[in-house]
């Protein structure tokens, strides 16, 4: 039975990391949808088209439209790093922040879900980004953080403003504010985010034609953009758990899964430029769970959507059981470049398997000793 599970494990990684096929993306395409996040064009693209106010640039993070400038204007400062990997600055590895925050926004995930207010509702301020939702709390440290890594690191350059970011009206403590206050209140995570912008400013320096950034590796970069990733959901995931209380329980399963797969995913130095990203994100659930969904029978979703949510949940299961140890094994698998490219190429190969099942593995694990000793012991012979 344990080299059984230990093949399905990774089979639960790899079709869940990337559940997309070539025949979605198709459909995409054929549908017209905007490959950009709702309302891109919207954005602000340059730091000045935010509100100056008292010498300072005042961003209000909690409206979905300014959020999403502080992305375009990553994106739009970071582009000359990118442009070996297509036009249009396509191949930018920061695409799959936005891409993420437009998914929450476009399926609701960032309003209200106490209902108590009206913030982020259709009837209401629907740009309005509420304190209350999970996914803007958790989205907070993967928007606001990263934003302020980058000014610190200089990626804009010598700033004439300084950047001031308004609190929300509740839970002010479990957020900040600055460069200087997040200095002060989460430095290690501010030093990873820092560190990821001052790597792509260090291929400029280097390079001895500013136009070829010929010291600039993908790999390396992927590298620090994913640690700093990790970091932001490790730090806010348990600061956050209380608000899990004001989603359905198949939602706050659902969040709690998809942020234990980013581990997994991160591992990998998935690349999250914009195509990639959209195919990542084909088959996300197209709106909020409610009780009485129940997977893999969720009937307004499709065959697809339905095994990636329960591959998620059978991924976190498995992970819970032994420990941690299946994230460690993984990672160990995918600490060479060669582990690397193997684990992405199942991710591609393994998507469109119609051989994969979900619930028969759920249902196997529920009868298998995964106790991290014991797991260990009986899988160590495979590791190596």
């Amino acid at each position: 039975m344990q080299p059984y599970f230990g093949i399905h494990a990774l089979l639960i990684v790899t079709v869940t990391l990337s559940p997309v096929t070539a025949t979605a993306q198709s459909e995409k395409d054929a549908t017209g949808e905007d490959v950009y996040p709702p309302l891109w064009d919207l954005a602000p693209e340059n730091l000045l088209d935010f509100l100056v106010k008292d010498n300072k640039i005042v961003i209000n993070a909690w409206n979905y439209q300014e959020r999403l400038g502080m992305y375009k204007n990553l994106l739009n400062s970071s582009a000359k790093y990118f442009t070996a990997f297509g036009s249009q600055n396509f191949g930018n590895i920061l695409w799959g922040l936005p891409l993420q925050h437009g998914w929450q926004f476009r399926t609701g995930r960032l309003a209200d879900p106490s209902s108590v207010t009206s913030c982020g509702d259709e009837d209401g301020d629907l740009l309005c980004i509420s304190v209350r939702s999970w996914w803007s709390c958790m989205n907070y440290y993967l928007a606001v953080i990263p934003f302020l890594g980058a000014v610190e690191a200089g990626l804009f350059g010598q700033l004439q403003y300084e950047i001031e970011i308004l609190p929300p009206e509740e839970r002010r403590a479990d957020f900040c504010y600055s460069v200087a206050d997040c200095r002060s209140r989460i430095p290690k995570l501010m030093d990873k985010w820092k560190a990821y912008f001052e790597y792509l400013l260090s291929t400029e320096h280097k390079a001895m034609s500013p136009a070829t950034f010929s010291s600039f590796k993908l790999d390396d970069a992927l590298h620090l953009m994913w640690r700093a990733h990790v970091a932001s959901i490790a730090y806010a995931l348990p600061r956050f758990q209380d608000s899990l209380k004001y989603l359905s329980d198949p939602e706050a399963n659902f969040g709690e899964d998809w942020a234990n797969a980013v581990d997994f995913i991160a591992a990998t130095h998935f690349s999250t430029d914009l195509q990639t990203t959209n195919n990542f994100q084909a088959f996300l659930p197209p709106r909020m769970l409610v009780e009485g969904d129940v997977l893999p029978s969720i009937s307004d979703f499709s065959p697809q959507q339905n095994r990636v949510l329960l591959s998620l949940r059978v991924l976190h299961k498995a992970n819970q059981l032994t420990g941690g140890l299946l994230l460690k094994l993984w990672q160990k698998a995918m600490s060479t470049e060669a582990g690397r490219k193997i684990g992405r190429k199942l991710i591609e190969d393994l998507a469109s398997s119609q051989k994969f099942d979900p619930v028969g593995i759920y249902n196997d694990l529920k009868g298998v000793d995964l106790t991290a000793p014991s797991f260990l012991r009986k899988s160590s012979s495979n590791i190596d």
